[in-house]
């Protein structure tokens, strides 16, 4: 059988997604995106072409078009380009978006803002359907930002639609009208006060459950990317997130490199799989150390991890996947 059947024979295989998702919104940043992503095949990363932030005021309709037209264009080579649209609650310019930009069929995924329930997203959801009728079914993202998206997470990420949760972390602290100070909203304070971090906790730990990617907000500091890795770190390593979005091209690198695995764990995780292969998945022993299905999987998902951020792996790593 293959590694990762044996592995998760009763365990949620997890959704794998680029490990950095960069937002853009203007015609200009758009173009420049879609330029960097096709000229840098070793730098896997996800573009969002941005509605609800992008459009400027009585712009929405033009704002639609344009993005339904890059994404059908020749330029979107790899098909790793989605968009987000305007919140629900904003019902004509949603209805508008979705009406529009879910024609295309080389749309990766649909980012929905602003949710304060569980019902909203399904109504969302079916509605984004219903404009999808011939075309295949688009994997959801949902930005995490309300009181009410929050206190329903778990129920949000165990919606088969929903691939990806994001912490919107701005208008979240925003939503507490001065009860969180504004330094939450950036480093060090989002990584220490303790609502923004139980809101970071639990959007993680609800997409662990359901084996959906948590993705960390952004870093607004772009001219420093000492910042924007250190935040990319910490997201991963204390707060469990596999995926932080970039707002600025020189982002991008930072993101990725920090998120990646190290060279010696991905040296540690061949030796160990071939092992335990060899050993036909059953408990080894290895350099004093017991190893057995639990850290098999780990070991398996720091490779897969490697592979899906483009790093170069050897002809023994590609065979274990």
């Amino acid at each position: 059988m293959h590694p990762s059947n044996v592995l998760f024979q009763h365990e949620l295989k997890p959704v794998s997604l680029p490990v950095c998702d960069h937002y853009a919104g203007s015609e200009k940043l758009m173009r420049k995106s879609m330029e960097l992503q096709n000229e840098s095949p070793s730098l896997l990363f996800d573009i969002t072409f941005d509605c609800e932030d992008g459009a400027a005021y009585g712009n929405e309709l033009a704002h639609a078009q344009l993005l339904l037209a890059l994404l059908d264009s020749p330029e979107n080579r790899l098909g790793r380009i989605g968009a987000r649209v305007h919140a629900p609650s904003s019902i004509a310019f949603f209805t508008q978006d979705i009406d529009i930009i879910c024609r295309s069929s080389k749309l990766a995924y649909l980012v929905i803002p602003k949710i304060h329930s569980a019902f909203e997203l399904r109504n969302a959801i079916a509605a984004i359907a219903a404009q999808r009728r011939g075309l295949t079914p688009l994997p959801i993202h949902v930005l995490i930002e309300t009181h009410g998206a929050l206190a329903e997470v778990k129920e949000i990420a165990a919606m088969p639609e929903v691939e990806c949760l994001s912490f919107g972390i701005m208008d979240f602290v925003s939503a507490h009208y001065g009860a969180i100070p504004g330094n939450a909203m950036r480093t060090p304070g989002q990584f220490t006060h303790p609502l923004v971090m139980r809101a970071k906790l639990e959007i993680s730990a609800a997409c662990h459950l359901h084996g959906k990617v948590a993705a960390h907000n952004v870093t607004t500091e772009f001219k420093d990317t000492s910042i924007v890795a250190n935040d990319a770190q910490r997201a991963l390593s204390e707060c469990g997130y596999n995926r932080m979005w970039s707002i600025h091209p020189d982002q991008i690198k930072p993101i990725i490199k920090a998120m990646s695995p190290r060279s010696s764990e991905m040296t540690e995780a061949i030796a160990i799989l071939t092992a335990a292969q060899q050993a036909s998945w059953g408990p080894i022993q290895l350099n004093g150390k017991l190893h057995d299905r639990a850290s098999y999987r780990y070991y398996w998902m720091v490779l897969h991890r490697a592979k899906t951020n483009g790093l170069t792996l050897s002809d023994t790593a590609i065979a274990l996947l």
